[in-house]
């Protein structure tokens, strides 16, 4: 009887346990249907995307040098003849040329991710219009996950350089398809600020970790640890996409709207300033990764521990800046442009200052002014390309972060192969003298922003245009329904006069200097 009424007590425990989980896993999908739940964790997972992406960057900067300088000395090894004492200065000057031929290699290793996801995004910005933008970050997640693995167990350089350059192609739809999606999902202009500013933080902190992270592993458990963690990651990352959001069973893509082409969009006047602004302010930390290193080791004597550190204090000053954007942001929408120029005048003042420190110590200031200055132009100006998208073109994301993604990917595919050049040929305090005056000089041309704010709705133009709550991408199917039946609808909130393309602040201006009795915006 005991035996029966315990086996009935487990049963009745058992039953009991599976119904809380029935009930929690019906909650948990009541959640995912929840638009403002769903899009937290879609947050969450292009984040930890980004953050891997940009470990993956920079992870190898610890490990590659060390490893390809085993792989040259085991090959040189094998073909090692018994030198003859005449034979020294020969042997001096086949070294020289070995160390040459392996920086180079290096270099070209290193910009390989960039060069690839350079001419991949008119593509990917293209297919990302076209599909949405869930199946593209699969897809790159898928690539990254694959490039990990063989980044894991490459044992020569032609297939580290595949692996590289497959990292690229992942990133191009990875990362771009990412952003997007969080321009998409949050469309309000303070919710989308802090949204992109999270993802910032994440960015920041996978490039400024991954060293360490790297260095330390493989100098305690191998090569192969740092990636296979990371591949990892990117296996659970994909998966969690694949649960929250099933790309492939979503049939509303078939009903999206055609986004604007991206050589259109390169031409905007806007878009293209932003897209300048983007790249000259990351010229410094794509030009200063590969050869402050050297540049330590010869003026300060630095120890591999400081070298390896040098950008980890950094990612403090990154997150404070994109913190204190944000939040002036939400205050002052329509100085946006200000905060971009202020951070390129920091970058370029940090960019002056770096060769004249002397110690360690010293050197940390002007790297946290650069990241600063970072963080203040990208918090700025990314959300500034969605909003020009939506007043000036058609709201699809994915080919204005293409945009934004060949503009990072400018700087970090010439730092690598340009700065060491630039280095050997003119010297270190020329090249962050230069990096400094580009940055101070294309301040200004963020001028031309100043107005933006103006192209702004009335209010909202979904709440003109719409009666449900805004669902991003979906939304302007709606809204061209919507402008089909009031053909002379501004969207402006009538306002100011609206061209084919949106709504042109200088020609706004003339007009209101013309007629200051008319209607204004509020």
């Amino acid at each position: 009887m005991d035996g029966e009424g315990g086996s009935s007590g487990l049963a009745k425990s058992a039953a009991v346990k599976l119904s809380e989980m029935g009930e929690r896993t019906k909650q948990l999908g009541t959640a995912m249907r929840d638009p403002h739940q769903q899009r937290r964790i879609i947050l969450v997972i292009v984040c930890v995307a980004l953050l891997l992406d940009n470990m993956l960057y920079m992870v190898i900067v610890p490990i590659i040098p060390d490893y390809l300088a085993d792989l040259e000395l085991e090959q040189s090894e094998h073909v090692h003849v018994v030198m003859h004492s005449n034979t020294s200065a020969n042997s001096t000057s086949q070294d020289k040329s070995n160390k040459d031929n392996l920086d180079i290699q290096i270099g070209i290793l290193f910009a390989s991710k960039a060069i690839l996801q350079l001419l991949v995004n008119p593509l990917s910005g293209t297919f990302i219009d076209r599909v949405g933008y869930d199946i593209p970050l699969l897809i790159g997640l898928t690539v990254m996950f694959v490039s990990t693995c063989i980044f894991a167990f490459g044992e020569n350089y032609a297939t580290l350089f595949m692996a590289r350059s497959l990292q690229g192609l992942g990133s191009a739809f990875a990362d771009t398809s990412g952003i997007a999606m969080i321009a998409d999902k949050y469309t309000e202009e303070g919710e989308r600020s802090r949204a992109l500013g999270i993802a910032l933080a994440f960015i920041s902190f996978g490039s400024l970790v991954a060293p360490p992270f790297g260095g330390v592993l493989y100098e305690f458990v191998g090569k192969r640890v740092p990636f296979i963690v990371l591949a990892c990651i990117c296996l659970a990352d994909g998966l969690m996409l694949l649960t929250v959001i099933k790309p492939f069973s979503n049939r509303t893509r078939e009903n999206m709207p055609v986004g604007t082409p991206i050589y259109r969009l390169m031409i905007d006047p806007y878009i293209a300033v932003v897209a300048g602004a983007l790249t000259v302010c990351n010229i410094p930390l794509a030009f200063l990764e590969p050869t402050i290193a050297n540049w330590m080791e010869t003026t300060m004597h630095s120890s591999q521990w400081e070298m390896g550190l040098t950008w980890l204090p950094a990612f403090f000053p990154h997150v404070l800046g994109v913190y204190i954007t944000v939040k002036l942001a939400a205050q002052h929408p329509n100085l946006q442009w200000f905060y971009g120029a202020v951070g390129m005048v920091i970058i370029g003042a940090s960019s002056c200052t770096v060769p004249a420190c002397k110690t360690f110590g010293q050197l940390i200031a002007p790297l946290c002014g650069i990241c600063f200055g970072i963080a203040l132009v990208d918090t700025a100006l990314l959300p500034t390309l969605a909003f020009l998208v939506d007043v000036r073109h058609v709201s699809v994301y994915g080919s204005v972060y293409a945009i934004a993604d060949i503009s990072y990917s400018v700087a970090y595919a010439m730092g690598p192969i340009v700065a060491g050049q630039i280095v050997h040929s003119l010297g270190f305090v020329q090249l962050n003298l230069g990096m400094g005056l580009v940055n101070v000089l294309y301040a200004p041309a963020l001028l031309l922003l100043r107005n933006v704010c103006q192209m702004k709705p009335s209010y909202s133009e979904r709440d003109n245009l719409l009666d449900e709550a805004p669902q991003g991408l979906y939304d302007t199917i709606k809204m061209e329904e919507r402008r089909a039946k009031k053909k002379g609808y501004s969207s402006a909130g009538n306002c100011l006069s609206v061209d084919e393309n949106g709504f042109d602040p200088f020609r706004a201006q003339r007009s209101l200097s013309e007629e200051s009795s008319g209607p204004e915006c509020t």
